[in-house]
């Protein structure tokens, strides 16, 4: 147990570290402006598009969502990349080589790509709330709803990074088995736009993954009832977003270790030596 206590801290410190020195990469605060200006700027451009029989704009519904995509993305598509290159690159076998290093490999992990959502989120919504009229409806009811969403979106999201990034055979697949599949999952899960103008069946598929019910539990913390025309069942339906949400983060919890671990008893040095060969091969 204190073996197990002792690789958790050490894990949290090295993925704190790893996050102070991400805010101070150029490329990092590149990507953080560039997305957030994206996103801004799709949101500027559609800020008279009301929405009908609400009194809302644009802006004002797609903003939650937004939020709520970017942490399903951020989680999976983060600890797949990571996880894929440092498979290859050896950090991983080398983790595994200390006595728990694999959890604290996990923990590093898990507080790097949670404290990334931090700047991720101010990048978007302090210029938001500058830009935008009636962006947060709910006070501070909202914002404790904000909070709970995004605990159990993490929970819920980041297993499904790990075990993508334990099942590729590259760095250059998790594009194809992760970033695709987020994004067709992303467009079907009313992010941009009300989802019940889409097909019945694929409401069903969206209904399905956790990006849908996260989405939902944002809007229900920044939209007012009168947003509810537009939602299946005109209800927020918030103990069937912590349901959903809460049956991800425990599947994922019982399977990502067994597919980490199973992984992670593959690495050994010419594993590692023939995946930098293939990378190799892939930049050539």
């Amino acid at each position: 147990m204190n073996r197990n206590v002792h690789a958790v801290r050490v894990g949290a410190r090295r993925g704190w570290h790893e996050f102070l020195l991400s805010l101070k990469s150029p490329q990092d605060q590149g990507f953080y402006l560039v997305m957030a200006l994206g996103i801004l700027t799709f949101l500027w451009f559609n800020r008279d598009n009301e929405l009908e029989g609400t009194g809302l704009f644009l802006p004002t519904y797609a903003m939650p969502s937004i939020l709520g995509g970017l942490i399903a993305f951020s989680m999976v598509i983060g600890p797949a990349y990571a996880l894929a290159m440092e498979r290859e690159d050896g950090t991983l076998l080398r983790a595994t080589a200390v006595p728990r290093g694999l959890v604290g490999y996990v923990t590093g992990q898990i507080v790097l790509h949670s404290a990334s959502l931090v700047p991720t989120f101010l990048a978007i919504l302090v210029p938001g709330f500058l830009l935008f009229d009636d962006l947060m409806h709910r006070g501070a009811a909202g914002w404790f709803t904000v909070t709970w969403v995004i605990v159990l979106g993490l929970l819920a999201t980041l297993p499904l990074g790990v075990i993508i990034g334990s099942l590729v055979p590259g760095v250059q697949k998790v594009g194809t088995w992760g970033i695709l599949p987020v994004l067709v999952l992303v467009a079907i899960s009313g992010i941009f736009f009300p989802v019940q103008a889409l097909w019945g069946w694929v409401r069903t598929i969206a209904h399905v993954f956790p990006i849908y019910w996260l989405g939902l539990g944002m809007r229900s913390a920044f939209l007012p009832d009168g947003a509810l025309v537009m939602e299946a069942g005109a209800s927020w339906r918030s103990w069937q977003t912590v349901a959903v949400l809460s049956a991800w983060a425990v599947a994922g919890s019982v399977v990502a270790p067994k597919v980490l671990r199973r992984m992670a008893q593959r690495q050994s040095g010419s594993a590692v030596a023939a995946a930098r060969e293939q990378a190799g091969q892939w930049v050539r």
